[in-house]
């Protein structure tokens, strides 16, 4: 089921999940219907605090994209990234170990707003899978920074955040705009309730 992504200005944005204890049916329909949202929205990656949960869940695939590489090391040895695609992440706690580098990033909850951000350009992740399984990888490109965007999302921290000030100033029109116009969605909707 395709889930409703919601925009800059939701409070939801801003918490840091909880951490999933055990992986239920209800978490695995979560992790499904976020597979299709994200896909349904034509991204690379989607936190649960992007379809309005505060919960340290996040799923991501970056098969689609081919001008920028991605990498993916397990038990130090080099491994096929499409074959751990759609990749879902639980709990991840992320570790930088390459040196920062700029990149254009993107956001489902910022639509049509990019800019460069700079985050190191390989990780260490630890997470559990979607069956609730320990797993551990390094990865580089643009699934290291895919993960990183989508774990800063788990900690209510955005891609804005990481922005150096010119860049944030050059959105500053764009960004006041979205959040103003959530604000407002938002006040619409509990009006209905």
């Amino acid at each position: 089921m395709v889930l409703n992504v919601v925009k800059f200005g939701t409070p939801v944005l801003r918490q840091k999940g909880a951490r999933i204890d055990e992986v239920t049916p209800t978490i695995k329909k979560l992790v499904e219907d976020m597979i299709d949202t994200m896909y349904a929205y034509k991204g690379i990656g989607l936190a649960a605090q992007q379809v309005g949960l505060a919960l340290q869940v996040t799923v991501l695939d970056v098969r689609g994209v081919t001008d920028r590489p991605s990498s993916l090391e397990l038990n130090g040895k080099p491994s096929d990234v499409q074959a751990f695609m759609p990749l879902v992440l639980i709990n991840p706690e992320i570790s930088p170990v390459g040196p920062p580098v700029a990149g254009p990033e993107g956001c489902l909850s910022f639509p049509e707003l990019y800019a460069d951000v700079t985050r190191p350009e390989v990780a260490d992740v630890k997470a559990l899978d979607k069956e609730g399984r320990p797993m551990q990888f390094r990865c580089g490109g643009l699934l290291a920074r895919a993960i990183q965007h989508e774990a800063d999302h788990l900690h209510g921290i955005l891609f804005i955040d990481r922005m150096d000030k010119q860049t944030k100033e050059e959105l500053r029109a764009d960004l006041d705009w979205l959040q103003a116009e959530t604000k407002a969605s938002l006040k619409r909707d509990a009006a209905k309730a």
